[in-house]
């Protein structure tokens, strides 16, 4: 750590900036009022959705960019995989001890398959950078149009062609439901809706319909609502694969949001522009 720059495990009136670590994960609000000096709050966490409207006026809100880019993309590569291959119908019938070997329906590779990326930031980069290899075309879509992504504008034509959608976005006013009727109408028919974004940019209803329908496919690693209660529709609709928001939970999760902790610390201390920047007061 750099010169003058002292670490506590418990909240101080001078502490500057917090490190939201699984520690804290209960004490949010309660812990902002023990810290009246605080400044910067660093996430552990790529989306700050439900963290935003606790943080107090005029403190500086990070998210761990790039922490989750390798866990997250990993998974998504894993259930695109997955569904592509049936595997979930397969294993399925292994449990019931069934050898079907139906040819009639396809089976698909990813080999000059067109993937959508909605919210491209780092981990849709990094998610580009695993599909590459197994010759997939991926086209980003973010706010604003980028050498390496397109405006949102560009769906009704880019839907229709996309075999995968991939749902990256953070849940803003901007992106409630964004993922509706319409939109899930214009996507290909037999193609796959991923999720590892937030539930709430997607219409569960209008999901549960497209799904009811046959017309797409879907994996999930978050939902609207969350948890998922156990008599919800979506546990049981058919053509769709859901894991409990454990997309970003692996292993060296805690490691790498430590490091990036780090460095963000650093940064604090020498002025220096911190990164993942949420918020600011000169937003408020």
């Amino acid at each position: 750590m750099p010169e003058g720059v002292e670490l506590v495990r418990v909240p101080a009136p001078d502490v500057e900036m917090i490190v939201l670590g699984p520690e804290f994960a209960n004490d949010v609000p309660a812990i902002f009022t023990q810290l009246p000096a605080l400044r910067v709050v660093q996430s552990f966490n790529a989306g700050v959705d439900q963290l935003q409207p606790l943080i107090p006026p005029g403190v500086i809100l990070c998210n761990a960019v790039g922490v989750h880019d390798a866990s997250v993309s990993e998974w998504v590569v894993a259930v695109i995989l997955a569904m592509r291959r049936r595997i979930p119908e397969f294993g399925e019938l292994q449990r019931k001890a069934e050898w079907v070997h139906d040819v009639a329906r396809p089976i698909d590779d990813l080999d000059l398959a067109t993937v959508l990326v909605l919210g491209y930031g780092s981990i849709g980069k990094a998610l580009a950078q695993r599909l590459a290899p197994f010759g997939a075309r991926v086209v980003g879509v973010a706010q604003h149009a980028r050498p390496d992504a397109v405006t949102p504008e560009s769906l009704p034509k880019l839907l229709p062609e996309a075999d995968v959608v991939v749902d990256l976005l953070p849940l803003t006013p901007h992106t409630q439901k964004f993922v509706g009727a319409k939109f899930l109408s214009q996507m290909k028919p037999g193609a796959t809706f991923v999720n590892a974004g937030r539930g709430g940019t997607v219409d569960t209803d209008a999901l549960l319909d497209a799904l009811r329908s046959g017309r797409i496919q879907a994996a999930l690693d978050v939902t609207d609502p969350e948890p998922l209660p156990a008599d919800h529709s979506l546990w049981r609709a058919p053509n769709v694969l859901i894991t409990p928001h454990i997309a970003g939970t692996v292993a060296r999760m805690e490691r790498r949001a430590y490091r990036f902790a780090g460095e963000q610390i650093r940064r604090y201390a020498a002025d220096q522009p911190l990164l993942g920047l949420q918020r600011a007061e000169s937003q408020e």
